[in-house]
């Protein structure tokens, strides 16, 4: 039986949700996409939350309200970590704000906060920081630097859904933060993501966003336009590029069901963990993502060293003979991805961890359910490769 990525939480009642929407004959975004969003909001505590297509789209959504809004302005710095997905990046540079990349922390491969606020110039307006692989970020030393320097907080939490940081959701610490709901993530609504604030005005500005740039959507007392009575004016009146990046109907159904099951998926994953930490470690050769706080562990990172050093090409190839699933930590060292070649960046110091990370380390998955059998088979893969 092979170790996969992920593992599937659907039941009956996903099947029973999906039946209900084709039952309906309305397939576009409507009232389940709505009561998801409100009940996504209520878990995380949160006032606004906004579905969009996917995680992806959920970023684009939140640098596309704050630039509209002017927080953000074309020509701004964004501080981000070296080590995330591609549409972490890819936003940015389409609304024309300058990246810097910063290096991440061996340990817990996120953004290194000691040399965050030397990164700082009297450019930089934002940063983004990337809670990797369902481990959060310290917050409190981002959250110290960012009042100091005057500068926005945002979370791509994309891969941390049920993380938490001193009791807070991630995803909600910054001004706006990111989910994603991708069938391989803690929550499958097939594709969908979602994008969280506490900001009325940025919530309306996503709202007309995500469909189009127009004012159909917008609430009567809209903080960004005032609507006319004339409901046939307002059903085609855009006032700002927008794009569509709104879900269907399946997939907002799909979450409403997925929402309550996530509780438990995060605690069997926690469990998961404990097991897997306590079968790698001490191994030679290998170690592990470190945790800041309470991950939701979307993976297991394992980071070579030692005699294992080099050797992840062999490494992978075992595991593949081995039915064992095993992917690159997210896209390594973005900066030595040729799609960098299209943005306006520039290098904080050297981003040593990150290259290490590019070369040497990989993850596999873990799941809404017991696998220690898998976990098993893994860790008599990475014995045998060390002693081999």
């Amino acid at each position: 039986m092979r170790y996969t990525l992920s593992d599937n939480t659907w039941d009956n009642k996903e099947f029973e949700a999906l039946n209900e929407v084709i039952a309906s004959g309305f397939f576009s975004m409507g009232e389940k996409v709505k009561a998801f969003e409100l009940d996504f909001a209520k878990k995380f505590n949160s006032k606004y939350a906004v579905m969009s297509n996917s995680g992806s789209s959920a970023n684009l959504l939140a640098i596309a309200a704050l630039v509209y809004s002017k927080k953000l302005n074309a020509g701004d710095e964004v501080l981000v970590p070296a080590v995330s997905w591609s549409t972490t990046y890819f936003p940015l540079s389409q609304h024309n704000l300058k990246l810097k990349f910063i290096d991440i922390d061996a340990k817990t491969l996120n953004i290194d906060v000691t040399q965050v606020e030397a990164a700082i110039t009297p450019n930089t307006k934002a940063i983004f920081a990337v809670n990797l692989l369902g481990n959060p970020n310290d917050f409190d030393t981002l959250n110290n630097i960012c009042k100091k320097h005057n500068l926005i907080l945002l979370e791509d939490n994309c891969e941390s859904m049920g993380a938490f940081y001193k009791g807070k959701a991630a995803g909600t610490i910054g001004e706006m933060g990111t989910y994603s709901t991708f069938y391989s993530h803690h929550l499958c609504t097939m594709e969908g993501g979602m994008t969280v604030t506490d900001n009325e005005e940025l919530y309306h500005y996503m709202l007309s966003i995500r469909a189009h740039g127009w004012t159909r959507n917008l609430p009567k007392d809209s903080k960004i336009y005032k609507k006319k009575e004339d409901a046939f004016y307002e059903s085609f009146n855009f006032i700002m590029p927008g794009y569509n990046l709104r879900p269907i109907e399946m997939e907002g159904a799909l979450g409403i069901e997925q929402l309550k099951k996530l509780d438990g998926i995060i605690d069997q994953r926690r469990e998961n963990a404990k097991y897997f930490k306590s079968q790698i470690n001490g191994l030679e050769g290998y170690r592990f993502q470190q945790e800041t706080e309470d991950s939701s562990w979307f993976g297991f990172a394992i980071i070579l060293e030692g005699k294992n050093k080099g050797k992840r090409s062999q490494l992978v190839k075992l595991l593949d003979q081995n039915n064992i699933d095993a992917r690159p930590v997210v896209a390594g060292n973005f900066v030595r991805n040729k799609a960098v070649e299209y943005l306006d960046y520039s290098v904080h110091n050297s981003l040593e961890n990150a290259d290490y990370i590019h070369d040497e380390a990989f993850f596999v998955g873990n799941h809404s359910k017991d696998n220690k059998e898998h976990v098993d088979r893994l860790i008599s893969c990475l014995k045998s490769f060390s002693n081999a």
